[in-house]
C-alpha cells in the first residue's frame, strides 16, 4: 500500500535551503562544518543552521542534519560537544551512519530523531528491526537494493518505522558510497567527509612492458569515465515507488546549485501530487517531467538497482550526455520601487530575453528592461558575480523566484 511520501531535497547553503522550501520540499537535509560526509560542500555554520531551520519550521518543512562520518577515536569527544550544540536549535532529525556516534546523540539529545544513513548499508529487514529496537525512527536504504527487497523490507518491520531512499542524483562507484579511493590517491578520507571525487578523473591505461606509454581510454569527447554511473532518476517510476512502502523520496545533491534544487524538487513536487491526485494526470504531464529534469545535468539517466542489477547499458556512463540548457542567474529577493533585488551569479544585459521560474511549475520569459547597482545607478549588463542588482523585469515577481537563461542547445 502506499504511504504518504516526503520529498527530501539537499542543501548545500542557507539560500538553497529556503529555495527548497519554497519550491516544494517536505524536509531539507543539511550538512554543519563538521562530522557530515560532504565536507568541500559550503556547509552551514550553527547560526545558519538556526536560522535555516526556523525558516523551514514557519513553512511546515523538516530539516535533517547530516553527522554521517564514520569516526575515528579523535572524532568522538568533538562529536559530543557538536550534539550539545545542535540540541539547542533543535533540527527534526540526525542521519548517523556510525554506531558510536549514535550511542552519543542518544545521550546526548534522545529527543531529536535519529536516521541511519546510506553509508551503514542498509540491505536487509534484520538491520532495520537492529536500528530500531535501539531507538532509529527512520532507515536510508543502501543504493543497492531492488523494489522486490525494499517491499519484503516493508512486509518485515514495524509499521512505525520509516525507509528513506534515494530517487534521483549522482550515485557512487562503491558499494553505498563506501570508497577508499581519495584516501589512497590523496589522502583524503571519503568516509570522513574529504572526498576528491577520483572517480570522475581521467584515466590512462599502461602496458607493464612499456612503461611511460599512455594510452588513453576513449569514451567521448568530454573525457573518460571508465569508473562513472550515470545519474540516477526514477521520475518515471513514481507509481512503483509508491507502491513499495518508501516513506522518503530522497534527492542526492548536497554540492549542487539552487537553480539545479529548484529544478529538481518542483519536477517531483508536482509528479507526486499529480499522481496522487490522479495517476493518468501523471502520464499526461510525463514529457513535462523529463523535459524539466534534463535541464540540469549533463549526465544520462539510469534506475540504478530499482529493477534488478543494471547492466553496462543502464549503469554505466557512455557517449551520449544530455547538454545543460540553463545558466542560474540569481534569486529574487524583495521589491524596491518596482525593481527587485537578485545576487547576481552569472552576466546578463539588458534587453536579453531571460526565464522566471516559479515554484507552482511556470517558465515565464521576460526581457530584461533595467538593471541598478544597489545605489539606484543603472547599468547595461551585470558582469560581476555576487554583486547585488536590482532589475526590472517589466513584470511583478515573487520572493524566491529564479531567474535563469536559456543557452542555445549543442547538436
Amino acid at each position: 500500500m502506499a504511504r504518504h511520501p516526503e520529498l527530501l531535497i539537499p542543501a548545500s547553503s542557507l539560500e538553497v535551503l529556503k529555495t527548497a522550501v519554497m519550491f516544494g520540499a517536505d524536509a531539507v537535509y543539511i550538512g554543519g562544518e563538521a562530522f557530515g560526509l560532504r565536507a568541500k560542500a559550503k556547509n552551514f555554520s550553527m547560526e545558519e543552521m538556526q536560522e535555516g531551520i526556523a525558516f523551514a519550521h514557519e513553512h511546515d518543512v523538516k530539516v535533517y542534519v547530516t553527522a554521517n562520518i564514520l569516526a575515528h577515536n579523535a572524532d568522538l569527544s568533538g562529536v559530543r560537544e557538536y550534539f550539545k550544540e545542535l540540541k539547542e536549535i533543535k533540527p527534526d532529525a540526525l542521519i548517523i551512519a556510525d554506531p558510536g556516534v549514535f550511542e552519543i546523540a542518544k545521550e546526548i539529545c534522545p529527543e531529536i530523531e535519529r536516521h541511519i544513513s546510506t553509508q551503514a548499508n542498509n540491505t536487509n529487514y534484520a538491520t532495520y528491526n537492529f536500528w530500531h529496537k535501539l531507538g532509529a525512527s527512520r532507515v536510508v536504504s543502501a543504493r543497492e537494493l531492488s523494489l522486490e527487497e525494499i517491499r519484503e523490507i516493508r512486509a518485515n518491520i514495524p509499521d512505525e518505522l520509516e525507509i528513506e531512499t534515494f530517487v534521483h542524483g549522482a550515485m557512487c562507484i562503491s558499494y553505498s558510497g563506501r570508497c577508499l579511493l581519495s584516501n589512497y590517491f590523496t589522502g583524503r578520507d571519503a568516509n570522513r567527509g574529504a572526498c576528491t571525487h577520483p572517480c570522475r578523473w581521467k584515466y590512462s591505461v599502461v602496458e607493464e612492458t612499456r612503461p611511460g606509454e599512455y594510452m588513453p581510454v576513449y569514451e567521448n569527447e568530454r573525457g573518460t569515465y571508465i569508473f562513472n554511473s550515470k545519474d540516477l532518476c526514477m521520475i518515471q517510476h513514481i507509481p512503483e515507488i509508491l507502491e513499495s512502502g518508501i516513506d522518503s523520496l530522497k534527492i542526492e545533491g548536497r554540492m549542487k546549485t539552487a537553480l539545479y534544487v529548484a529544478t529538481v524538487a518542483r519536477t517531483y513536487r508536482k509528479a507526486i501530487d499529480d499522481y496522487q491526485k490522479d495517476p493518468a494526470l501523471y502520464e499526461k504531464n510525463m514529457p513535462w517531467y523529463l523535459e524539466q529534469i534534463s535541464n540540469c545535468t549533463y549526465r544520462q539517466f539510469t534506475t540504478g538497482f530499482f529493477f534488478g542489477k543494471p547492466d553496462e547499458t543502464t549503469q554505466i556512463y557512455d557517449s551520449n550526455t544530455y547538454v545543460k540548457e540553463y545558466t542560474y542567474l540569481g534569486i529574487v529577493g524583495e521589491e524596491r520601487d518596482g525593481t527587485y533585488r537578485i545576487e547576481q551569479r552569472n552576466k546578463f544585459s539588458v534587453g536579453e530575453t531571460i526565464e522566471v521560474m516559479k515554484p507552482n511549475g511556470e517558465n515565464i520569459s521576460v526581457e530584461v528592461k533595467r538593471i541598478l547597482d544597489e545605489d539606484g545607478n543603472e547599468q547595461e549588463s551585470a558582469p560581476h558575480p555576487k554583486q547585488v542588482l536590482y532589475v526590472d523585469l517589466g513584470m511583478p515577481l515573487e520572493q524566491y523566484d529564479i531567474l535563469r537563461r536559456q543557452e542555445a542547445k549543442e547538436v
